[in-house]
């Protein structure tokens, strides 16, 4: 179906107004494609890695050796989602540095995260142009040392609460 805007009212889920290309803390989900369990399983509150996960694995940390403002601080692949908790920092001695052709905003970031999984995955399943992500992700702006704690604690305690996560199958 096209897109017609007399029936397509989709809203933005970021914050208006904020530049997400800011020195900051950022946790994100980016969702498989129709939430599908193809990342790996858990088995007693620990996550195993299938294939398809072991690549995701692969992938995320190439971002932080991609781009020398992104720092990923810690992360966790679970059946069918990944969380990660992510700090942009251009500052250099206290200023921000001149913008160079590899800056990128939150949502950027993402995307070359996302394609560059889907080429390897597919390749690797040989289903050249199958999308393996959601569109989109969701992202929460980590605002205090508080937060960033909380949040910190949720990804590692994830595999092991499963059985109570919203994006688990059997909770949908």
């Amino acid at each position: 179906m096209r897109f017609n805007p007399e029936i397509h009212h989709r809203k933005s889920i970021r914050l208006k107004g904020y530049d997400y290309s800011r020195n900051g803390a950022y946790f994100v989900t980016i969702c498989a494609w129709n939430r599908e369990c193809i990342f790996g399983e858990i088995i007693d509150g620990k996550m195993n890695l299938s294939n398809i996960g072991l690549i995701i694995n692969d992938i995320w940390p190439w971002l932080g050796e991609q781009y020398h403002f992104l720092h990923l601080l810690d992360y966790v692949i679970m059946p069918n989602h990944l969380h990660g908790l992510i700090v942009l920092d251009y500052c250099k001695g206290g200023s921000r540095t001149a913008p160079t052709e590899k800056s990128k905003p939150l949502g950027r970031l993402l995307g070359a995260f996302k394609t560059r999984s889907t080429k390897f995955i597919n390749m690797s399943r040989q289903t050249s142009g199958a999308p393996v992500w959601q569109r989109n992700y969701y992202e929460r702006i980590v605002r205090n040392e508080i937060e960033f704690n909380r949040i910190f604690e949720y990804i590692i305690n994830n595999p092991a609460n499963w059985n109570d996560d919203e994006n688990n199958p059997i909770n949908v």
